[in-house]
């Protein structure tokens, strides 16, 4: 059992908030299956939220079978970080998140996400001028620094604490590295070692044993696993059970094919058009990924433009896995 301020976070694993993938449709396939004692929402401009940016506001609302939930924001101006918080509490979410650690151009230009680590003092107003806005739970999540040779992931990790933020999330890989190379989870066991407040760790959990490396080498709280949900979901079920039983199941074709009926009719009750027809092509991608004529399937997709015959397409080819998979 973990704890971010006073909201509890059973089991320790946190789902790593994920531009165009964590929305509520996906948070909700995830809460479905269990294991993950925290989800977060893809992260959200300050600006967007302060000025009412409809097609980013309308990202925040969330369902209760989601909780616990955690938002996250971005942007560089102390106050309107401070009211986007404030947006973000009066919406109820359990926990408000601010990102330093975004590697994205478009972020980094705007002087936000893991730019913030260039300029520690404007980090340090914008985390103060959150914490003075809200009573929730606060996190930050950054980076190793910008650069190997400007890691200030440990100065950072003081300034959190010291503004009185409730958790941090380090990813230990730089802006730089972008999500190349390998993370470097010793990183992480140092900011726990410097540190009161809890520390989750992040970076290169592709498999359960990897969630259970993660918090025996580094000593972290918390682990946070982000891409390697994409192509497999039940990672924090299977991640929950190895803790706690020491074993854990994999799912079989069947439980593959349940679960993308059910994130699929998530998606088309409440898209519809270009929105629904780029959800379906992005999550075909990953759900086929390593399947038998998935690839092939993959292929087809960039001729199909209605969500109506990508729906068609992936309904053949769930059916067509499952006669083969029966005969053999």
């Amino acid at each position: 059992m973990a704890y971010v301020g006073t909201l509890v976070v059973e089991p320790p694993l946190v789902l790593a908030p994920m531009a165009g993938i964590t929305d509520s449709p996906f948070r909700r396939i995830i809460r479905t299956l269990g294991g993950c004692g925290l989800v977060t929402m893809e992260f959200i401009s300050s600006e967007a939220i302060t000025r009412g940016i409809g097609t980013e506001v309308a990202k925040l609302p969330f369902h209760d079978q989601e909780r616990p939930i955690s938002i996250q924001v971005y942007g560089s101006s102390p106050q309107r970080m401070g009211a986007a918080a404030s947006v973000v509490e009066e919406m109820g979410a359990d926990v408000c998140d601010i990102n330093m650690g975004c590697p994205a151009n478009k972020v980094l230009k705007g002087c936000a996400g893991a730019a913030l680590m260039g300029d520690l003092d404007l980090a340090r107003r914008i985390v103060r001028a959150v914490r003075q806005a809200v009573r929730l739970p606060l996190t930050v999540k950054f980076r190793s620094g910008l650069r190997e040779a400007e890691a200030n992931y440990l100065e950072l990790g003081r300034i959190c604490e010291g503004e009185g933020v409730d958790a941090v999330t380090l990813h230990p890989r730089t802006a730089r590295q972008q999500y190349s190379g390998t993370a470097d989870w010793s990183q992480i066991a140092r900011l726990k070692n410097l540190l009161s407040i809890p520390v989750i760790g992040n970076g290169d959990v592709d498999r359960p044993e990897d969630a259970a490396r993660m918090l025996g080498e580094t000593g972290c709280d918390m682990v946070m696993i982000g891409r390697t949900t994409l192509k497999n979901p039940w990672i924090f079920r299977q991640s929950a059970d190895l803790l706690a039983t020491g074993s854990y199941r994999e799912p079989i074709l069947a439980d593959r094919f349940e679960l993308v009926r059910n994130h699929f009719g998530i998606l088309a009750a409440e898209l519809e058009g270009k929105d629904l027809a780029h959800k379906l092509k992005l999550f075909i991608g990953k759900y086929t990924h390593g399947l038998p004529g998935g690839r092939e399937l993959r292929r087809r997709l960039t001729e199909i433009k209605e969500p109506r015959g990508l729906l068609e397409a992936m309904d053949e080819f769930m059916s067509r896995a499952l006669e083969t998979a029966s005969v053999l």
